[in-house]
């Protein structure tokens, strides 16, 4: 028999965007295909949520998450090489003026949506986790507190 159980859980609204880039990658240690220089092209969903609405009605304008997140999505990841300090190929890369961004952890799906996601909260949204797509049918999701 099932048993109903009811709890006084505060409402919580959410909003995602979806944004989409291009990056490579590969991983130091692993010992499968993704330790080869490889890209990708990923989508990240980006999902706030507060307690309450503004003014107008929204956990904010889809826009104005747009025009901050995306920006630094471009001069940042997009369409550059994402390594781990110790990878050999850092300093090969910087001689031949390759764009490149250097990480303190190898990266993966899950410190990429992690990175995402600490940039997001470090501009102040009430941000509850990222989800980085890096395949049709492979993701990763960081959730901070």
């Amino acid at each position: 028999m099932w048993a109903r159980v009811c709890y006084d859980v505060p409402p919580m609204y959410k909003m995602s965007r979806e944004i989409s880039f291009c990056y490579g990658h590969r991983l130091l240690n692993y010992s499968g295909k993704c330790r080869y220089l490889h890209g990708h092209n990923g989508r990240a969903i980006i999902t706030l949520q507060c307690d309450e609405l503004d003014s107008l009605g929204m956990v904010l304008d889809f826009s104005d998450l747009k025009q901050v997140v995306v920006p630094w999505i471009e001069n940042e990841i997009d369409h550059r090489m994402l390594l781990h300090k110790d990878d050999p190929f850092v300093q090969i890369l910087k001689d031949m003026g390759e764009p490149i961004k250097i990480l303190e952890c190898n990266p993966t799906a899950e410190n990429i949506a992690r990175l995402i996601f600490d940039f997001v909260k470090s501009s102040g949204y009430p941000v509850s986790d990222v989800v980085l797509w890096e395949t049709a049918s492979c993701f990763a999701t960081y959730a901070g507190h």
